[in-house]
């Protein structure tokens, strides 16, 4: 996959230097910020932003920014990720994103730029309320539902609870995780039946969709929060944590074959371990009989 072109300097879509006799552009800092002075003598804001994230959904969402900041009226100004080799293959790499655009990366949540929108995309750091205060606006894109599936592993839940509907949610930071007003989202039924590597595949097309779609309404502001507990009648509220697929992964032989099903569709999604059974104290593990 070819990288798309990258400015002259900076980090920055850089219009030609030049005067403006020649009907050239300007970057121009102003006040810590930074204005775009056209030919035409307009002056146009320029929000800065810091995105942090990771794995191939951060990949795809920062790509978008990069290749739209001219038309968005938007400079990144820094970039934090997750440098562990396994999350950035070659052809999605955020590192080589920030190499090919020449973005500084932040490696210290301490080091975060004042900015006018700070983006997490599946970023592996928890802010703190001092760092979501470095932006006018910080936000958010967890792939689930809210506030039904916060935390980790939303797939394999919602498939256990045997969910007929999921969703992506794009939501306001705040220190607290997954707890910020709800700005926007996207919601879809789960198919019958539907395995969670399926899940997370359509979860992962339906947030780059919904990212594209409202990011210039994340810059203008043109949203209306709704706090989560605005649903708590409606949608009852889950937090899972990560230890707790080792536990949902072991099949207990007792249970109905309905159980056994769903557990496997919950949890079986290569490369990872398979689900599995303790037979004699060893593993027993699930795979498909077409692999």
């Amino acid at each position: 996959m070819s990288l798309p072109p990258a400015p002259s300097k900076g980090g920055r879509d850089l219009p030609p230097s030049g005067s403006l006799q020649r009907r050239e552009s300007l970057w121009l800092p102003l006040f810590g910020g930074r204005i775009y002075l056209n030919s035409s003598f307009i002056i146009t804001t320029v929000q800065r932003i810091v995105f942090l994230g990771s794995k191939p959904l951060g990949y795809q969402c920062l790509r978008h920014i990069l290749e739209q900041q001219s038309q968005l009226g938007v400079q990144v100004i820094g970039v934090g990720t997750n440098t562990k080799a396994m999350l950035n293959t070659p052809d999605q790499s955020i590192l080589l994103l920030c190499q090919q655009y020449q973005l500084p990366l932040i490696e210290r949540l301490a080091d975060l730029p004042p900015s006018d929108l700070l983006i997490s995309v599946q970023y592996h750091r928890i802010l703190q309320q001092a760092h979501i205060n470095t932006a006018q606006l910080a936000v958010n894109l967890h792939t689930a539902p809210l506030p039904e599936y916060r935390g980790c592993h939303p797939f394999s839940f919602a498939i256990l609870d045997d969910a007929k509907e999921y969703g992506t949610t794009l939501h306001r930071l705040e220190a607290g995780i997954d707890s910020g007003d709800i700005l926007f989202e996207r919601r879809f039924a789960i198919p019958e039946g539907c395995f969670v590597k399926a899940l997370f595949d359509k979860t992962q097309t339906e947030s780059v969709a919904m990212f594209k779609q409202h990011l210039p309404d994340l810059l203008s502001g043109n949203f209306t929060p709704l706090p989560q507990s605005a649903r708590k009648d409606t949608h009852p509220s889950s937090y899972h944590y990560r230890h707790e697929m080792n536990e949902i992964k072991q099949i207990n032989l007792d249970w109905s074959a309905e159980q056994i099903e769903r557990h496997i569709r919950a949890t079986y999604f290569p490369p990872f371990e398979p689900p599995f059974a303790l037979i004699g104290n060893k593993k027993v593990f699930f795979t498909l009989e077409t692999e």
